[in-house]
């Protein structure tokens, strides 16, 4: 691509990000989540890969990194309903909410009158699902993309 569109996807990409992390930190508020968020970063990522070349995307970025994001995500978002075992609670129990701490004001009975530090470990849940969610799409680019490559193979 010519240099003002990789100019312009250099200046747009980082605000892309900033966007997509937004929605996964606003998803127990607000419509959206971890898989909206994660989708609007690796939609970021398209960009970059197109604007730049399928070839020079693959020097900086490998199929496992990718991979290893997946991973990571999915082991968080497991990690934290697993954790809840260690409060001797039930498996995805809302244990931050209950202890009142870090994300977990407890909710009041009755009209809300507008506790927003009511999630517990629902964002936690969100930032785990958009790792997982932007590193899979990502892949999925790349795979896709790969077929119009001379190198076919993505690892």
């Amino acid at each position: 691509m010519s240099r003002i569109v990789r100019t312009a996807a250099d200046f747009v990409y980082p605000f892309v990000l900033i966007f997509g992390l937004y929605i996964v930190a606003h998803g127990h508020l607000t419509p959206g989540g971890g898989f909206q968020g994660g989708a609007v970063i690796a939609t970021g990522c398209a960009l970059v890969i197109v604007a730049y070349s399928y070839a020079e995307v693959r020097t900086w970025l490998s199929g496992k990194v990718l991979m290893g994001q997946e991973v990571i995500g999915l082991l968080g978002f497991i990690g934290v309903a697993l954790l809840a075992f260690a409060f001797g609670q039930v498996f995805f129990f809302n244990y931050l909410n209950a202890s009142g701490s870090l994300f977990g004001t407890p909710v009041p009975y009755g009209i809300n009158p507008g506790e927003l530090n009511t999630a517990g470990v629902l964002p936690l849940m969100n930032f785990a699902v958009g790792i997982e969610v932007w590193g899979g799409l990502t892949l999925v680019i790349l795979y896709m993309l790969s077929a119009f490559s001379a190198d076919k193979e993505v690892s």
